[in-house]
């Protein structure tokens, strides 16, 4: 993410860039979303900008670091695409100081997102006054996904707090079955920690380490405990986890190896891409004292030919994106929620209805933190609680201490 330290002078470079053909609409869109279910996601969006006359150019690279590391790199260089994917938050905050991104004032207006959106997704498109990135989804990070047949067979209820988690991961491993299905990376690994904090901590406890810095509430009795069970946990999952991807979990949920795993609810494309049915062959809760982790997806548009607004092709990408009927299928094939909340998502799944109607009250939109707190300090406390996670000597107090160190370093 600090690939374009010297940003500011691409800017003569983007002006001098060819142009794509506006009265073609062609869009190079760059992305991730490289799964089964995520690439059928996708799809939708393609399909929906070719209906308004356009032509999509699919730039799939797998993996978000790698993505945003190479769209950066085309921007900074002069070759940029007409969108680029970045998770919500703060991830394009340099791209905006610079120049670099074309804001979406004309569009939002028009399309009065302000109206439909939460106050913090608005919040997280907004720099300086000016929107410049659309979102498309609203990612629930901190959802528990079980499978049904086996929690039944083995008289398992769902989980309602993080230590019933860990006991029905108990049962299941004493049946010879893997508790938990956990991938094995540093996001995966936050991911899992931050839905324990929010479940068992509190969103109060939350906001004070995450939005307000404050390092005394690592040292909370609160913070200890939630440590100390996600250490538990780690003795739920199997040997194969380092390194493993968030699918390949999801997949060994669905096919019965393992009960359960948590992730965003981008798991559910996988589950929705093998044919199951939530409420059904597999089962979804937000686990603890309701707080719903709002992640998600934005589009950003880099700058064309000097323009600081989108142009005719960015602009029509994103009303097309924004749209009602592109949100609902989007969104109900890739396992998210609309980011717009006047949407009728009646005919989502069991688990999208759960997920919007935690949406419509406002005390538990949770903004994960991405929104809270620069990448720098992300990284950087990524690599403390991997570090605990996969270290079975590191002590709860060694932990504190070090998670308080990344903070006092990254301030």
């Amino acid at each position: 993410m600090r690939t374009f330290r010297l940003a500011c002078l691409a800017t003569a470079m983007l002006a001098a860039a060819p142009l794509t053909a506006r009265a073609e609409m062609r869009a190079e869109v760059l992305h991730w979303w490289t799964s089964g279910g995520e690439s059928a996601a996708v799809k939708v969006f393609a399909d929906a900008f070719t209906e308004a006359g356009g032509t999509w150019v699919d730039s799939a690279i797998a993996g978000g670091q790698a993505a945003r590391t190479a769209g950066i790199n085309r921007i900074v260089g002069g070759n940029p695409p007409t969108a680029m994917q970045f998770n919500t938050g703060k991830q394009f905050d340099e791209l905006v100081a610079n120049g670099l991104l074309a804001d979406l004032d004309a569009v939002a207006a028009e399309g009065k997102w302000q109206d439909v959106l939460p106050p913090a997704l608005t919040e997280a498109i907004t720099r300086d006054g000016k929107v410049y990135a659309i979102p498309v989804n609203i990612h629930g990070i901190n959802w528990l996904w079980y499978n049904k047949k086996l929690f039944e067979e083995h008289g398992i209820a769902e989980p309602t707090s993080w230590a019933d988690v860990a006991a029905a991961g108990e049962k299941l491993k004493a049946a010879g079955l893997i508790g938990l299905a956990q991938g094995g990376q540093p996001w995966q690994e936050r991911s899992l920690f931050n839905a324990m904090l929010v479940g068992d901590g509190g969103t109060d406890l939350y906001y004070r380490i995450y939005r307000d810095g404050d390092q005394e509430a690592v040292r909370s009795d609160g913070f200890r405990k939630v440590a100390e069970l996600f250490k538990q946990l780690q003795g739920l999952t199997d040997a194969g986890s380092p390194g493993r991807n968030w699918n390949d979990a999801t997949a060994m949920v669905l096919t019965s190896k393992a009960g359960m795993q948590v992730i965003g609810d981008w798991a559910k494309g996988e589950f929705t891409a093998a044919g199951q049915v939530a409420d059904q062959d597999y089962g979804c809760a937000i686990v603890g004292q309701g707080g719903y982790l709002m992640g998600g997806d934005v589009f950003v548009f880099p700058v064309v030919d000097g323009a600081s607004s989108a142009n005719e092709t960015q602009a029509t990408l994103a009303e097309v994106m924004f749209a009602p009927e592109t949100q609902i299928a989007f969104n109900t094939i890739k396992g998210s929620v609309p980011s717009r909340l006047d949407v009728d998502v009646s005919g989502m799944d069991a688990c999208a209805q759960k997920g919007a109607a935690a949406l419509k009250d406002p005390a538990r939109q949770v903004p994960t933190t991405d929104f809270l707190i620069s990448p720098d300090l992300s990284g950087a406390l990524d690599d403390v609680i991997t570090q605990f996670w996969n270290n079975q000597g590191m002590t709860t107090d060694q932990f504190v201490e070090q998670f308080i160190g990344a903070m006092q370093a990254a301030g």
